[in-house]
């Protein structure tokens, strides 16, 4: 009789850990245009549009290029949807069948400005954004890229 019920015990607790299921979650990246390499915390994962697994929800730093346009340097928040988060997630984690979180990012990179004054000019305004109080010194470029005067 005790070696039944032991057994019964086994043969349950052995078909609940096979049917368990699990959480896949899934980043999908595209970029307007396509094609641009793809790097996420500093590890290349691809060109766009693709999907990498991911295990953690949170922020990720994002780098993306591609030729004739300004790279892209940037952070991206992957957030849970309700049914993943703490708690929650314990019951997904154990239920008989896969369930899937899918965060989509979309960027869209800039054709490349090759004008070297306007360059400076922007890291000029940046520099007096970030030191108000400071003097903008005047600096002209010359076509060969060198300063000049």
């Amino acid at each position: 009789m005790l070696f039944r019920y032991l057994l019964s015990v086994l043969l349950l607790a052995t078909a609940c850990v096979m049917t368990t299921g699990c959480v896949r979650r899934t980043l999908r990246i595209s970029s307007a245009p396509s094609g641009a390499l793809v790097w996420i915390n500093h590890r290349e994962v691809g060109r766009t549009p693709l999907e990498v697994d991911f295990t953690y929800y949170g922020n990720y730093d994002v780098q993306l290029s591609l030729e004739g346009r300004e790279p892209m340097l940037t952070t991206a928040d992957a957030d849970p949807p309700l049914w993943d988060t703490i708690g929650m997630d314990l019951l997904f984690e154990v239920a008989p069948f896969e369930s899937q979180s899918v965060v989509e990012w979309h960027f869209d990179l800039e054709p490349r400005d090759d004008d070297l004054d306007a360059l400076v000019e922007r890291a000029r305004s940046l520099r007096f954004e970030a030191e108000p109080d400071q003097a903008m010194p005047t600096v002209r470029v010359g076509k060969d890229g060198k300063i000049e005067g």
